[in-house]
């Protein structure tokens, strides 16, 4: 496993991360997804992260029982606040009320005393940001979160609240938003302006939710039990815009260029995303152990310029089209 530092804190994390969103708690048994978390953990992954929304709250508590009697040193464990974990008006957001209370729910569901991370999972338009701002710095100043984070704001917003963070002393170190081959958003504005304010990126669907391992065809019916197939969890609606015939096709000729850096499709592309030296880490799920030991190979590879120029000659131009998502 390779470890890189996340933005300019002192906190060390494992390049690619374990991520429960959709999976545990919905799309698989607890005893497998408790099979997938030992095999990041015996992969070398120290980097473990979830939301308190995530399938309704269960999520947390998978991963939290999934990793008791493990070190708690030893691990990083990261979770989100903002989308509703419940049916009241103060149920969601970011003001004070909502992330005091959701991380006291947080941590009970994980069953530690801290988080390593605590990610504000989208802005809230609605809460002044000194607010939002202000609670977080509680939960520093009380040891139940030791570094701030969010997740998927803009590059205007990143910069307020990395203003705000240091006038109120506390350690705003990393933003996770989505990336991939086929979602590269955030190269032109949001990646410089984390890299001049000392943030990280954790990303989340290296994997274009399952695309760029190739297992969709064109003109074939998506795998029975794939991530396309789930309706209840969101993940059909998530995969359903790459399922296009032009962006298949493409992705098929990704195969051969995997194969000349000796990997596979999978570990093709999260090794892609971590050519890009704002990444701290991605974040990968998986249904069978067998899965995160393919994608753990991404770790410490270097693809070399003419490869990576090869692959914008293949995916450079896909529409960047995206529906409202969780992730």
């Amino acid at each position: 496993m390779e470890f890189r530092r996340l933005g300019r804190s002192g906190l060390t994390v494992s390049a690619i991360s374990y991520g429960n969103w959709i999976t545990h708690g919905g799309q698989v048994e607890e005893d497998q997804a408790v099979s997938c978390v030992r095999a990041a953990l015996d992969a070398g992954i120290t980097t473990f992260d979830t939301a308190d929304v995530y399938a309704g709250t269960r999520a947390e508590a998978v991963l939290g029982r999934a990793l008791a009697g493990q070190r708690r040193e030893g691990l990083e464990i990261f979770t989100k606040v903002y989308f509703p974990t419940g049916t009241g008006q103060n149920d969601r957001g970011l003001g004070r009320k909502h992330i005091t209370e959701s991380i006291h729910s947080s941590l009970r569901r994980l069953g530690t005393d801290y988080v390593d991370l605590y990610q504000a999972h989208r802005y809230d338009a609605s809460t002044p940001l000194e607010e939002t701002m202000s609670v977080f710095a509680d939960l520093v100043h009380s040891g139940k979160a030791l570094y701030i984070g969010v997740s998927e704001w803009n590059p205007e917003q990143i910069a307020a609240g990395a203003e705000l963070a240091r006038e109120l002393r506390i350690p705003l170190i990393s933003n996770q938003p989505q990336y991939s081959m086929l979602w590269r958003v955030i190269e032109p504005a949001v990646v410089p302006t984390c890299e001049r304010e000392g943030i990280s990126q954790i990303v989340w669907s290296p994997i274009a939710q399952g695309v760029l391992t190739g297992k969709y065809r064109p003109g074939a019916a998506p795998p029975e039990g794939s991530r396309a197939t789930d309706e209840t969890s969101g993940g059909a609606q998530m995969i359903s815009r790459w399922l296009r015939e032009d962006v298949l096709t493409r992705v098929q000729e990704l195969r051969p260029l995997a194969a000349e850096a000796g990997l596979s499709m999978a570990a093709f592309a999260v090794a892609w995303v971590l050519q890009n030296k704002n990444v701290a880490s991605a974040i990968v799920g998986a249904t069978r152990p067998e899965q995160i030991k393919d994608n753990v190979a991404a770790a410490g590879v270097t693809l070399d310029a003419e490869l990576l120029h090869r692959v914008d000659q293949v995916l450079g131009d896909v529409p960047q089209r995206d529906p409202e998502r969780v992730g």
